[in-house]
């Protein structure tokens, strides 16, 4: 489905993108710091998924931790010493910028999470085709455009950290109620109702997120910092999976072993990945009350309608 969608991007961006040169000249491809995040995240990832079966007291698990703490701290040496990082850590002495980003790396742990067990749940459970599963969080992919709109006249009457806020506790909420899914579910009764409450709350949330992410910062790091809070979304994605999948799979496992029927089991290893990923959340919240509370309000204006 992507290779179409990508395929006319690239062949209209030529005729719609305006052409545009950095104030700050050529800059180089940190090549060590992008060998160095790569390989501990992925060293990272394969740890917490391999932990349930093979224990994590094992070697490979313990070696594999080990290994992907020794390559992120090379990154964080590597990127102080860059004259070109991958990832700017200046920035992050701006509240709002670490905000965002600690925000976002708690959501995207809880979105990736949310659509997995949700298609699992759909397909595993409930006997959906894939198409229909697919089909089925449409309403979901909807609500949270419509839900973006929303977000913007929201944020100019109540504040960023308000309207992010809420978006958050919208999400969370959702996550907790699709824990409650049961074995002979249906679309209409247990589906759509928790998918419509956290495609508000996504809409709530990214808007707000998106607006601390450049809040504070020159108008040519725009771009940098737009880059940054993506790259946030992605690493949380990748890590909340790993964790979600540790925690459904050792709760189904368990299930199964006490002789539970398979549906049962899984569907509360689901409950347990939903439950998880609200905690992610929860997580966000904390992060977008607590951290750059002050020293940020006098440029969220300013932020808000150049995000716009």
């Amino acid at each position: 489905v992507n290779v179409p969608i990508g395929i006319v991007a690239i062949a209209l961006t030529p005729h719609l993108v305006t052409e545009s040169r950095s104030e700050l000249g050529r800059r180089g491809f940190d090549l060590p710091g992008a060998a160095a995040v790569t390989t501990g995240l992925s060293a990272l990832v394969y740890a917490l998924v391999r932990a349930t079966s093979v224990g994590w007291g094992s070697a490979q698990t313990i070696g594999m931790l080990a290994a992907a703490a020794v390559l992120l701290v090379a990154f964080v040496v590597i990127e102080r010493r860059s004259d070109a990082p991958l990832v700017p850590f200046s920035f992050f002495r701006l509240g709002s910028v670490s905000a965002a980003n600690a925000t976002m790396l708690a959501a995207g742990a809880a979105i990736i999470g949310l659509f997995y067990y949700l298609s699992l749940y759909l397909q595993k459970v409930l006997g959906y085709s894939a198409i229909a599963a697919g089909v089925s969080q449409l309403p979901l992919a909807v609500g949270i455009v419509v839900a973006a709109g929303l977000a913007s006249p929201l944020v100019d009457r109540y504040g960023v950290r308000r309207v992010l806020i809420a978006g958050l506790a919208l999400f969370a909420g959702g996550l907790v109620w699709f824990a409650q899914l049961p074995v002979h579910g249906n679309y209409l009764g247990d589906i759509l109702g928790p998918s419509l409450l956290i495609a508000f709350g996504l809409g709530m949330t990214f808007v707000p997120i998106t607006i601390l992410s450049v809040t504070g910062v020159k108008d040519r790091e725009y771009g940098l910092a737009s880059g940054l809070v993506n790259t946030s979304q992605q690493i949380g994605g990748a890590l909340g999976l790993a964790v979600l999948s540790t925690i459904a799979t050792s709760r189904t496992n368990h299930l199964v072993a006490a002789s539970h029927p398979v549906n049962q089991a899984l569907t509360l290893g689901f409950h347990a990945a939903f439950l998880g990923a609200a905690g992610f959340v929860v997580l966000g919240i904390i992060a977008a009350i607590t951290v750059g509370r002050r020293g940020t309000e006098g440029h969220e204006a300013q932020a808000a309608e150049a995000a716009a």
